[in-house]
């Protein structure tokens, strides 16, 4: 994320499928695709990261987030927890540690919601 004022970072930690389905991935992937945002960063943290590994909607709409240029991330130490890391990192997601990014783009100036 080169220009944190043209940026949004989503952090996704709900295990509700509908505040995925109805909130969370609706604006994430429409912020990207009208260029409300120049960059988007989905971030899947807590309970977001067993039901997407469980989902295959939520999986498939992922994808088509990832397609258009939304960048996703989970939170490794989350994931780690529900033991589910590995079939994150199947889907295409950058399972890190996200302490420190997360921070990073909050002081950095980023725009940062949560659903």
């Amino acid at each position: 994320m080169a220009n944190y004022e043209k940026s949004l970072v989503v952090i996704w930690s709900s295990g509700d499928r509908e505040v995925a389905l109805k909130a969370a991935f609706m604006y994430t992937f429409n912020a990207k695709k009208q260029g409300w945002w120049e960059d988007v960063i989905l971030i899947v943290w807590g309970p977001s990261a067993k039901l997407l590994s469980e989902d295959s909607e939520l999986q498939e709409y992922v994808e088509k987030m990832k397609d258009i240029g939304v960048v996703v991330e989970a939170c490794k130490a989350c994931s780690d927890m529900y033991g589910v890391s590995g079939e994150l990192v199947k889907l295409g997601v950058d399972v890190k540690y996200m302490g420190i990014p997360l921070t990073s783009y909050i002081k950095d100036g980023g725009n940062v919601i949560s659903f």
